[in-house]
């Protein structure tokens, strides 16, 4: 079965750019627009993998990085953060410090997202789905 990426984003029209890539590729998508829904829908779903946002409204993403991170259930889930900040180097170091497997400054090639996800999805003969 398909590994499983969460992506977390308030943007309808970045979740569908995503979705589209990541889909033609092979990976089976859960979308959710807020950190709290993310923070759900990790402990439901347990994807292999969260691409997050971190300027969303009701919870930023870096505030639901900690929470999974701090969570036995999804401490060891990757995240990739994204953001188009303009601080974005410090929210970098934030979200690395915070936790987060990678960090990509918004806009970025839709290649460079595949190529994290692949980096850090390592497949194996239990993929649970």
């Amino acid at each position: 079965m398909s590994p499983k990426v969460m992506i977390v984003d308030d943007d309808a029209l970045m979740t569908r750019l995503y979705q589209g890539h990541l889909e033609r590729a092979g990976y089976r998508l859960v979308v959710a627009a807020s950190g709290r829904q993310a923070i759900a829908l990790a402990l439901s779903e347990r994807p292999a993998v969260i691409v997050m946002d971190i300027m969303m409204a009701d919870m930023d993403g870096l505030s639901a990085l900690r929470e999974l991170k701090g969570n036995e259930l999804t401490k060891t889930i990757p995240v990739i953060v994204v953001s188009a900040h303009p601080e974005y180097r410090m929210c970098q170091q934030e979200a690395l410090g915070s936790g987060a497997s990678t960090f990509l400054p918004k806009p970025f090639a839709p290649a460079q997202l595949l190529s994290e996800i692949q980096r850090l999805v390592v497949p194996s003969a239990d993929a649970s789905g």
